[in-house]
């Protein structure tokens, strides 16, 4: 083991029947191994520190579910009753934020963008969550509790997504929203929070999901589109009565694309990363300001 710590103009040739017996190594060999193994002992304890301080940084609070109802195939929306935690509801402060949820007996926490608006919490005490049921996650068991069930919250985390950015409503007179999946979930809070839609004179949101079964949020999209939100659909695999969008969202965007003036047009987006990347591409190639195009992550 020590050969391999000697520099490389040392070196050995050994007859084949020789005896070889260890001689003592340079003195400055050695002092440099002592070095390097008590950097190395540093780093480790520097590291399980390091790793201990950010665990303990985490905060949880318990907090009872209110709700948890099938809304989609594999979506379900999940309330969380934070009467009791007036300080934690009140940190939800800007859509597009998340935190971490843990449920009993799972260790391995989940990230979840909240879903409600911020008002919602500030007025009934509650965080929504759309949560997608994945196979031996930690997502399935939080879908499998009933009312009454506690889970653990994080502290809220993130900046969410920056409005001001594309504001006033009036400069920025088009805003392109874009979502896939369960990615719609902060894209619901954005929208009923308010970012002057209706003040805007062209707010699209491109929603992708496989089909309509799984495409959360349709009995809301009324009200989205009163508050000045038309509404795309896009379905990967629609059934054959399905008459609108079909493919992946960005292409249905690329052959709809109406930009009329790239200097006043923000985008938001939120869902798989593919999605986003493109879309972006698709965005910054037509002259929209990579800094009008808002992420939550």
């Amino acid at each position: 083991m020590f050969l391999s710590l000697l520099p490389s103009h040392h070196s050995f040739t050994l007859h084949p029947h020789a005896h070889f017996s260890p001689s003592p190594l340079p003195m400055s060999i050695l002092r440099r191994l002592n070095l390097n193994l008590r950097n190395y002992h540093r780093h480790r304890r520097f590291a399980t520190v390091s790793a201990a301080v950010r665990q303990d940084t985490t905060v949880w609070t318990n907090a009872p579910l209110s709700e948890v109802e099938p809304v989609a195939e594999s979506l379900f929306h999940v309330t969380v009753d934070l009467s009791d935690a007036p300080d934690l509801a009140a940190s939800h402060t800007r859509a597009g934020q998340y935190l971490q949820l843990r449920v009993p007996d799972v260790p391995k926490p989940s990230f979840l963008a909240i879903a409600s608006p911020p008002k919602l919490a500030s007025a009934r005490g509650v965080f929504e969550f759309l949560v997608k049921s994945v196979a031996e996650s930690t997502a399935e068991a939080l879908c499998a509790l009933k009312r009454g069930d506690v889970v653990e919250l994080s502290q809220v985390m993130g900046n969410g997504f920056d409005i001001s950015r594309i504001d006033p409503p009036e400069k920025f007179g088009t805003v392109l929203v874009f979502a896939t999946g369960s990615g719609i979930s902060p894209i619901r809070s954005l929208i009923e929070s308010g970012f002057g839609a209706g003040k805007r004179s062209d707010v699209r949101l491109y929603y992708g999901a496989r089909n309509l079964q799984r495409m959360a949020y349709q009995d809301r999209f009324k009200d989205w589109e009163s508050s000045g939100v038309k509404i795309v659909p896009v379905l990967s695999q629609p059934d054959d009565s399905w008459t609108g969008e079909s493919g992946f969202v960005q292409a249905a965007f690329t052959r709809e694309k109406q930009i009329s003036n790239p200097l006043s047009t923000g985008a938001v987006l939120c869902g798989q990363k593919q999605m986003t990347e493109e879309v972006t591409s698709i965005l910054v190639a037509d002259g929209v300001s990579a800094e009008k195009i808002l992420k939550n992550f």
